[in-house]
């Protein structure tokens, strides 16, 4: 009897442990999710990424041969 509750209680801390993640790691991930879209937006309003849009946008005519 005790072989089954001692059984039973390991199953139960084992599922437990693969639910998903806790609030902190939610924090944690919205955190450096919002960093990045943060820093992607940052790059994206600089002038010198805007220049190299546009350079690889008017020479896409010359890398595809037939256009």
């Amino acid at each position: 009897m005790k072989k089954s509750l001692l059984a039973r209680a390991v199953r139960r801390s084992r599922r437990r442990d693969e639910r998903g993640m806790s609030t902190s790691e939610y924090a944690v991930g919205t955190l450096g999710a919002c960093t990045i879209g943060g820093v992607l937006v940052k790059i994206g309003q600089s002038d010198w990424f805007g220049d190299l849009v546009r350079d690889v946008l008017d020479n896409i005519p010359n890398l595809i041969p037939g256009l």
